[in-house]
């Protein structure tokens, strides 16, 4: 007869009710706020850096572009931008407050105005905010106020280039570019934390201004704060732009009962 572990553990029941009591206040709660990311099949640093960013402010739920085998990247990145309203027709019933499209590199196609009446359209559409990556980083550089950034850019030269463009339509100066390499190939999804480090530093850049790390993919959390140590840099990157957009977007700017942002997002306006 196999025992029950609650009886053969006595605080395990402890930890059990605390769980519960937790969940009850977090993860079964429908009135937080919920936020849907689309991205590239691969991309396996969207979701968790979100949810660390968001922690229990929003709830984040995922639908990702299908898989294209025989397509080159930009051919996949066209396909992306075609099929968006399916992608977000994929969530069905489910209510969302915001959505964000977690694929930086497909929206370098376009340039700004066309990404932002894009974004206005599907929000109509849908009935709920939504943006790109590309611009939810002109929106917070805007409400920080920056007008020259220092891109970190883990791309092929040619989407890099693509990136710069962009930026400098919108209006912005792009001073200089830190290519970044997975080894020795443009491969984001790749790329360490160490990687990442030793190439900026080995560039020698300013110790202030704003840093932009492109790409939703490439994991930057962790190289976030050891950039920053010792300087009097702002670090940005897509996916805290994407997570302090949804906030805004969501309306919890200044949550009340719950914990406030932490990390990055705490400061940063809210």
């Amino acid at each position: 007869m196999t025992a029950d572990f609650r009886s053969a553990c006595p605080s395990s029941r402890i930890y059990a009710r605390k769980a519960i009591d937790e969940g009850r206040k977090t993860v079964t709660d429908n009135r937080t706020p919920r936020t849907a990311v689309v991205l590239p099949p691969a991309n396996a640093a969207v979701e968790p850096e979100f949810g660390t960013l968001l922690r229990n402010l929003a709830h984040v739920y995922s639908s990702r572009f299908p898989v294209l085998p025989g397509k080159t990247l930009r051919e996949r990145l066209e396909t992306y931008n075609k099929i968006i309203p399916e992608m977000l027709g994929a969530f069905g019933t489910l209510r969302l407050d915001a959505a964000v499209i977690a694929c930086s590199g497909s929206h370098y196609l376009f340039g700004p105005d066309e990404d932002r009446e894009l974004c206005a359209r599907l929000g109509r559409e849908f009935g709920y905010p939504v943006a790109s990556a590309t611009v939810a980083t002109l929106d917070l550089l805007g409400a920080i106020g920056a007008r020259t950034i220092t891109l970190v850019s883990p791309y092929e030269p040619w989407l890099t280039e693509l990136s710069v463009s962009y930026w400098r339509a919108a209006g912005l100066t792009v001073d200089r570019v830190i290519p970044i390499r997975a080894g020795q190939a443009f491969s984001p999804y790749d790329v360490t934390t160490d990687e990442l480090i030793a190439q900026v530093d080995a560039a020698q850049p300013a110790r202030d201004g704003v840093f932009f790390l492109t790409g939703t993919g490439m994991f930057t959390l962790d190289a976030v704060e050891r950039l920053r140590e010792n300087t009097s840099r702002t670090v940005l990157t897509s996916n805290i732009a994407g997570s302090w957009w949804a906030l805004r977007a969501t309306g919890r700017t200044a949550p009340t009962g719950r914990t406030a942002p932490a990390g990055p997002l705490s400061r940063l306006p809210r």
